[in-house]
């Protein structure tokens, strides 16, 4: 693929090169590699965990051998958007605020119904590609500060494959106060948990099916995914899980009971968003899910045990399951409608103010006066994800 645009303050040189020609240039040489008794890498950035040879790639595409060393990707971006953090999601954690979100290029996985397969599908698909914008991590920060955010995400292709890159700027957040996050596919090892968790408070994972089949079908096994959460868990990031209810595909009852039943055996306490897919990328013969879709997955939560289910993707069609409640009275602690935050009633300490129960999560420590809370329909649109301006030239490398 040959960019028909130029990257922010790209060269000349740089318009006539493959878009892989200019991703290979923006790298440096990963931590997340070990070299193998025979002369190959292997790679730790996720659970395929690669041995590559000189000059080839590993499944991601994007980390690759040269010269002895592991590439991986350095220095750019290839979306950049600021989002509610409702849209992550992340229900417990800062609630009302805002998350300036960066994504690189490439995945580990193959996921037909990707939504965002423009920048995760890069040298896979031919079709796949967007012209990668350079930056510091110093600007992203400065770009975060600057748009009112509070969270500074890691999200749109799969971050374990740029944990280096995600590290580096999150060390620049969490020295100006912003929490961190990684929005991810759950894919992961030990090691590069290990190595990101420092500087990492949210992890999000996408629980994608409980069929191993079906996961073989996106990029990888089911075991890989589970044993991701357990790990994600046990190392005490900030956890919360979202299945796409997806009809044909990973909505049986069977599924549906086995994946609330999986997270109530790591933690009751751990959200659980059950979400509504609409049809896109190579998916277009399935059903888009309807309320009545997410309001069975969320039947199998609550016989499971989980004490936060949450439907999405269908504003004011799911009754009460937007809202966060009390697991022991019942009291509506968070109110909402889309992203728009309408109600907050948890103490800056955490806890229901009626019964006290503390309730698991990151809670803005004014309570209520630090929420920003929406009344009027004006709410609702401004309450969305807004585009950052490209990068201008005076603030690329």
């Amino acid at each position: 693929m040959v960019l028909t645009a130029p990257t922010v303050g790209a060269t000349d040189m740089e318009t006539r090169l493959t878009l892989a020609e200019i991703l290979d240039h923006l790298t440096a040489e990963g931590a997340l590699y070990e070299r193998a008794a025979d002369g190959r890498l292997r790679c730790h950035a996720c659970a395929h965990q690669c041995l590559i040879g000189a000059g080839r790639r590993g499944i991601c595409k994007v980390r690759f051998e040269r010269d002895g060393a592991l590439r991986v990707p350095w220095g750019y971006v290839g979306a950049l958007q600021c989002d509610p953090v409702e849209k992550k999601p992340f229900f417990h954690a800062l609630p009302g605020t805002d998350a300036l979100t960066f994504g690189m290029l490439g995945c580990d996985m193959h996921c037909a119904y990707c939504q965002n397969w423009i920048v995760s599908q890069t040298l896979r698909d031919t079709h796949a590609g967007a012209p990668p914008m350079r930056v510091t991590p110093k600007e992203l920060v400065a770009l975060a500060k600057a748009q009112g955010a509070r969270f500074v995400v890691s999200s749109y292709n799969e971050p374990l494959i740029t944990a280096e890159w995600a590290v580096a700027v999150f060390k620049e957040a969490k020295a100006q106060g912003l929490l961190t996050g990684f929005v991810s596919n759950g894919n992961a090892t030990r090691a590069v948990l290990e190595y990101i968790r420092p500087w990492t408070d949210c992890y999000k994972i996408d629980l994608k099916t409980m069929s191993d089949r079906s996961y073989r079908q996106l990029g990888t096994t089911l075991e890989h995914v589970l044993e991701g959460v357990r790990m994600v868990h046990e190392l005490g990031f900030w956890l919360e899980i979202v299945t796409l209810v997806v009809p044909g595909f990973n909505d049986s009852d069977a599924e549906l009971h086995d994946a609330a039943q999986f997270i109530a055996s790591i933690s009751p306490d751990i959200p659980w968003h059950v979400t509504a897919f609409h049809k896109d990328y190579k998916m277009t013969e399935n059903d888009d899910t309807t309320a009545a879709d997410l309001l069975r997955a969320v039947e199998f939560g609550r016989a499971a045990g989980l004490r936060y289910i949450y439907a999405g993707n269908l504003p004011g069609c799911v009754g009460p399951w937007e809202d966060t409640r009390c697991p022991t009275c019942q009291r509506t602690l968070i109110r909402r409608y889309g992203y728009v935050i309408l109600d907050y009633q948890i103490t800056p300490a955490g806890a229901c103010p009626d019964c006290g129960t503390h309730i698991p999560g990151i809670w803005p420590p004014g309570g209520r006066a630090d929420v920003r809370l929406g009344e009027t329909l004006f709410d609702l649109f401004r309450r969305v994800p807004r585009p950052v301006s490209r990068l201008r030239s005076d603030v690329v490398s």
